[in-house]
């Protein structure tokens, strides 16, 4: 799997995520400190509100931040974006009221709206080859993982000598460190060029989501993204409830809980590689959302038949949650890749940024709600449930003939259409596999 870092480009990009990452990780602690010296124990709520205005930033403002800058050059794209994080990261440390947290967390969110999905869709054009872009993308899946684990012994580490607005520093310094990798990294041409076709603001907003929904696997990837994200949301939201109140534990217990789920996500993170070489994504990501699906629907049922929750149990469970996670989310930049030409990456991962981030802003609130109001076993079960619906709904949309060659007619199309021509001999019947761009509007279903 390291091997692909032999790529320049590649080493220096993702060297710039793991030091983005960690700067993240040092802002996660820092706000709650400082949440916490402003609000007391009302500091959950100031968490709260962050949280909700990051999700709310994704989930808006990616499409938004694609079609303003879209036609950029993606380089400097990021470079600003991370620019501007960094500029934020320096002022956090002189807020002095709550109203100044939450608009300095939507400034630096709006600017990760933009960064990220142009990341992730520059990285296939850096690495053409698909056996390297999977481990790609199974490297990122370990580097968020290990930055849930590393990030908070840092923060302990530097809290022991300095006060915690000098980890803002910490998360401005990582935000630096990856903008000057990002300049000094020689991007090939496909990775930084423009969108070619000229469009208007409307065009380039809508054009990521329509792709997206028109195309069957990636709907099927969207019912899976809301599988994910009820085991995840269970998880981040519940596991200092159940570690400090049903089981007693400390605030150490809370973080091996978490560690479990990291865990199994990077077990599974170091076998798709070669998983992925013998089977395809569908049958992997499915197989990763029914057993989500299960262990939802069981555990709530366990619980709410009488059954105990133990650290054996807990564990395990976490575990299994972890590594179904990445069974289904690690592959599904290979299904945006497929699914969109070069130039219409960037919207396209935008979409899919938005769309699943969306689905956390539903379960997220949801575990809570319902883990407080009514209990764990009744939580785990109807997000079991939900997932079951989204599953099917998944098997539905995504049938197994969706990534083959589908045989479809261009009679809206001139003779002399370079589409035509590239397929010569076919006429304006011919077979190839479909992605949704402006010669293939809908998705052929019936040649």
């Amino acid at each position: 799997m390291l091997k692909i870092l032999a790529n320049k480009t590649y080493a220096q990009l993702f060297t710039a995520q793991i030091v983005a990452l960690l700067g993240t990780g040092l802002l996660t602690v820092a706000l709650g400190l400082m949440a916490y010296d402003l609000a007391g124990d009302a500091a959950g709520l100031v968490l709260g509100g962050a949280l909700t205005i990051k999700m709310v930033a994704y989930v808006v403002l990616s499409p938004v931040a694609n079609a303003l800058f879209g036609r950029f050059n993606r380089k400097h794209v990021l470079i600003i974006a991370d620019l501007v994080r960094a500029l934020v990261a320096l002022l956090l440390p002189f807020v002095d009221a709550i109203w100044q947290i939450y608009v300095l967390i939507f400034i630096l969110q709006t600017a990760s709206a933009s960064f990220t999905p142009t990341f992730q869709a520059t990285i296939p054009d850096i690495l053409p080859d698909e056996k390297d872009y999977t481990k790609a993308l199974s490297l990122a899946r370990l580097a968020y993982d290990l930055e849930n684990i590393i990030s908070p012994s840092m923060a302990g580490l530097l809290l022991t000598v300095v006060s915690y607005h000098w980890l803002f520093s910490g998360t401005a310094l990582g935000f630096v460190l990856s903008m000057l990798l990002i300049i000094a990294a020689r991007f090939p041409a496909a990775a930084t060029a423009a969108a070619q076709k000229e469009q208007s603001f409307k065009q380039r907003l809508t054009r990521g989501i329509r792709i997206y929904l028109a195309t069957p696997r990636l709907r099927g990837l969207l019912a899976l993204n809301f599988v994910a994200s009820a085991s995840s949301a269970m998880v981040i939201v519940n596991t200092v409830v159940i570690v400090r109140g049903t089981l007693s534990g400390s605030e150490s217990d809370v973080a091996i809980g978490f560690a479990a789920y990291g865990l199994g996500s990077m077990i599974s993170a170091l076998a798709l590689p070669n998983l992925l070489e013998n089977y395809s994504d569908r049958p992997v990501m499915m197989a990763g959302a029914t057993a989500t699906t299960a262990g939802l629907t069981l555990f709530g049922v366990y619980l709410l038949s009488g059954g105990g929750i133990g650290w054996t149990i807990l564990l395990v469970t976490w575990l299994g949650f972890g590594l179904c996670y990445s069974m289904i989310l690690t592959p599904s930049g290979r299904l945006l890749r497929r699914s969109s030409h070069s130039e219409d990456r960037p919207a396209l991962f935008a979409a899919q940024f938005a769309l699943s981030h969306g689905c956390w802003l539903i379960t997220y609130p949801l575990a809570g709600w319902l883990g407080h109001a009514a209990g764990m076993g009744t939580a785990m079960l109807v997000l079991g449930l939900l997932s079951a619906l989204a599953l099917v709904i998944g098997l539905y949309v995504w049938p197994r003939s969706a990534g083959a060659e589908l045989e479809h007619s261009h009679e809206d199309l001139p003779p002399d259409h370079p589409h035509l021509k590239t397929h010569q001999g076919q006429g304006t019947t011919h077979r190839h596999a479909v992605v949704i761009d402006d010669e293939h509007r809908i998705w052929p279903t019936q040649g």
